[in-house]
């Protein structure tokens, strides 16, 4: 008897003393109607194990012939640090990633062959269209950019394997990556400075071009940064104007030169002009004498009159305390007893072209 048979005749025994049990209380049976149950019931049990054990098997251990187990063929492979190129020159990513493949219905008649030289070339393949159009800068990106379109089995050129990529990294070498962060600050400094050399270059254009174009200009734009301050403004213009001919190299124009104290000194000698008397064309600068004889003609006074000849000798002799050289030149220039031939282009030395002498003065 087999396990199987035992298995079965002990259910079949159970089964029907569990019938037996519930007839039994359901019908009220006497104690010798139990007996009989109990008799009948181990022979039965009994006939069945003897039936089973002279049953043969129909197909005894050893009658049957023994098939070989194949081994299983390893559909998967991991490869690791391959180089792929990237639209950079000389800069690789490195991809790594376990190739997985299983053959075509296709190949059944083929010659044998190394599908899995053929799965890794395929996956390689597929990366390396994908890579060579792409950034190293964006390795990141790129990598589950990777790992979604090498997540389907596909045939290869030959449609002898199918192949698939899973654990899809990609990355760079760390001499590569250390040289893109170089170059990206590098690039942003860059672009920094270009952002803030255009910005200065139109401040410049349009101070110099807008704002200074001339006086006028300044003044509306300095009037418009002071909030519509007109008494401010007008006590700038001045300074505006002189800001306004430094921008242009020019001297300050002749309708605000009386606004700048020291504009007088930015116009060239050979275009000023006396106030008052004739000057030589090749004078350089006028010295205190010029100037007293320029306020003696603006006065009206004459060297006949008595205040020009008070005036000459007070001041003469005010200054000598003060400046000996000026209070000399004062009365060498005006000797009352020489003003009227000085005037009529006598010599400097009080001779008047005559072989006389001029008779002193009364100041020398």
């Amino acid at each position: 008897m087999t396990t199987g048979q035992r298995t079965v005749t002990v259910f079949v025994a159970l089964i029907a003393a569990l019938l037996v049990g519930i007839c039994g209380i359901a019908q009220g049976w006497p104690w010798w109607a139990w007996a009989v149950a109990g008799v009948s019931l181990c022979l039965g049990v009994g006939v069945l194990v003897a039936g089973a054990g002279r049953r043969k098997e129909l197909f005894p251990p050893g009658t049957l012939p023994q098939a070989p187990v194949p081994q299983a063929e390893r559909r998967e492979v991991r490869v690791t640090q391959v180089a792929l190129p990237s639209s950079a020159d000389d800069y690789d990513f490195l991809f790594s990633a376990t190739v997985r493949w299983c053959p075509s219905e296709a190949a059944a008649e083929t010659p044998a062959v190394n599908a899995g030289g053929l799965a890794v070339d395929a996956v390689l393949e597929r990366a390396r269209a994908i890579t060579s159009a792409r950034p190293p800068s964006r390795c990141a990106l790129v990598q589950h950019e990777l790992g979604g379109l090498l997540a389907t089995l596909r045939p290869d050129d030959s449609g002898l394997v199918r192949s698939m990529a899973l654990d899809v990294t990609l990355t760079l070498s760390d001499e590569d990556q250390a040289r893109l962060d170089k170059l990206a600050a590098v690039r942003k400094d860059e672009e920094v400075w270009a952002h803030e050399r255009r910005y200065e270059q139109s401040r410049r254009t349009y101070l110099g071009e807008d704002v200074l174009k001339d006086t006028g200009s300044a003044v509306v734009w300095w009037l418009n940064k002071n909030d519509d301050s007109v008494a401010k403004t007008v006590q700038d213009i001045g300074l505006l104007a002189q800001l306004t001919s430094a921008s242009k190299n020019e001297h300050v124009a002749e309708p605000f030169r009386h606004l700048v104290p020291t504009a007088a000194t930015q116009v060239p000698e050979a275009s000023r002009t006396p106030s008052y008397g004739p000057v030589e064309e090749d004078a350089v600068e006028r010295d205190a004498v010029d100037l007293f004889a320029d306020f003696l003609a603006a006065a009206g006074l004459t060297p006949d009159d008595d205040v020009y000849v008070f005036l000459t000798e007070q001041t003469a002799a005010t200054l000598k305390d003060v400046d000996d050289d000026l209070s000399s030149a004062l009365r060498e220039r005006f000797d009352p007893t020489d003003l009227t031939g000085a005037a009529d282009g006598a010599d400097p030395d009080g001779t008047d072209g005559t072989d006389g002498a001029a008779e002193p003065g009364p100041y020398g």
